[in-house]
């Protein structure tokens, strides 16, 4: 199993490109089951869960192909779906366990085929995430849906009717499942409570290009009218504002200066308030935004929040950042449960850390120490990097394929702003 290497202590500097969301990706790449025609997205990310879910989308007849042209001459990896014809209506237990949001593929599949056979996901190292959201909310366009033997079995064989789906919490993968499904249904759709994550957006958008009609994109509150068929489209997706957050926290704890080609401040509104606090700077340029640290950290105290709130997926990083601020700050996680599995790694690289339920006390300290490490989950995990990046020595961080499931080319982009940081190939 690979591992990377950190010797802490460098400045970055330079210029690092946000690839495209992987959370904005997978279910671009699930829409493909809606029409007969293909479906071509650029900036797509080349990581571990687009693989997952392209595996996924293969066995159930959808060929792909790597070589297209980018929609508005974009000339990063492109590929091209096409699910002509369905050769199966069955989502793996083998390809779904490695993937929760191979979930994704149960609205689509269901409007276009009638009838979908996904496997439950089973358990996640950060929480629960039950689908029983998801499930409740095909079951209000007319689906009927029956759990057998671990698999959500649903069945529309005279097709989705529209209806009013109100969400009792926000969900984003919930949301996209129900949006998809309700593209095809008969008559409109009302979805409540509706996930606002500019990943959410990207799809609405892509959707509208496959020629649905959707009310409300960007509000929490969907209005849709399902249409017979849809078509072909090309679409970029957005850039990977979790990404671009990373490597903002990244400069902000080396004391370094980085440009993010391609991110967006209008998706990290929440971030840069709370690293202004922090006293870190971003400020947007002709290209992205430039981030640097205008003096010391300061501690802060950060709640995550749905969207537009500060994000569940930028906590460990914003931790990691915190444990070399001065004075004390308070984190508190609300959206998942279990999800300081970071703290134990965290603190045998000499962090102070105090975790009650679901807060996290953090003292700063004037250094950390490097140390090995082993990843729990992929947020953990490049909260690991960073601590390694500011820490004193060296800092082995094991177990990266979680890494590698949602940050491309990470030690690739760090050391081209002068952190020294190698990947260590596992012996064969």
């Amino acid at each position: 199993m690979d591992s990377i290497r950190i010797k802490g202590g460098k400045t970055l500097k330079g210029r690092i490109p946000i690839s495209g969301a992987k959370n904005a990706a997978l279910p671009l790449l699930a829409s493909c089951l809606l029409t007969e025609e293909t479906l071509t997205l650029g900036n797509v990310p080349h990581l571990a869960d687009i693989i997952t879910m392209s595996n996924l989308l293969g066995q159930l007849g959808v060929e792909i192909s790597l070589n297209g042209t980018a929609p508005g001459g974009y000339t990063g990896r492109v590929m091209e779906l096409k699910a002509a014809t369905l050769s199966g209506i069955t989502a793996p237990y083998d390809l779904v366990r490695k993937m929760r949001a191979s979930i994704l593929v149960l609205g689509p599949l269901l409007a276009r085929a009638g009838e979908a056979k996904v496997s439950l996901p089973g358990g996640c190292a950060i929480g629960s995430r039950p689908v029983d959201l998801h499930v409740t909310a095909l079951q209000k366009l007319g689906a009927e849906i029956t759990l057998d033997n671990g698999y959500i079995h649903a069945r529309a064989p005279k097709g989705l009717t529209g209806g009013e789906i109100i969400f009792p919490m926000v969900t984003v993968t919930g949301t996209e499942n129900a949006m998809m499904a309700a593209t095809l249904a008969k008559g409109e759709t009302t979805i409540v409570n509706a996930a606002r994550e500019p990943e959410v957006v990207d799809l609405a958008h892509c959707l509208v290009a496959m020629g649905a009609q959707i009310e409300g994109i960007g509000s929490d509150r969907l209005r849709i009218t399902g249409k017979d068929k849809l078509h072909a489209a090309r679409h970029n997706v957005v850039p990977d504002r979790i990404e671009a957050g990373t490597f903002a926290m990244a400069a902000a704890i080396t004391n370094g200066e980085m440009e993010l080609i391609g991110a967006k401040l209008e998706h990290l509104n929440s971030v840069a308030t709370i690293l202004a606090e922090a006293g870190v700077d971003i400020t947007e340029t002709s290209e992205g935004l430039m981030v640097r640290r205008l003096n010391s950290l300061n501690g802060v105290d950060v709640m995550t929040e749905p969207y537009p709130g500060f994000p569940t997926d930028l906590q460990a990083q914003m931790m990691a950042l915190m444990c070399v601020a001065n004075g004390a700050s308070m984190i508190t996680e609300t959206i998942f449960e279990n999800r300081f599995m970071h703290v134990p790694e965290l603190k045998r690289m000499g962090a102070n850390i105090t975790v009650h339920n679901s807060s996290a006390l953090v003292r700063g300290v004037p250094l950390l120490t490097g140390a090995p490490v082993m990843a729990t989950d992929l947020r953990a995990s490049v909260s690991l990097a960073l601590a390694g990046l500011a820490a004193r020595g060296e800092t082995t961080l094991n177990r990266i394929y979680h890494l590698d499931r949602g940050y491309e080319r990470l030690e690739e982009k760090l050391a081209a702003c002068g952190a020294d940081i190698e990947r260590i190939k596992e012996a064969a």
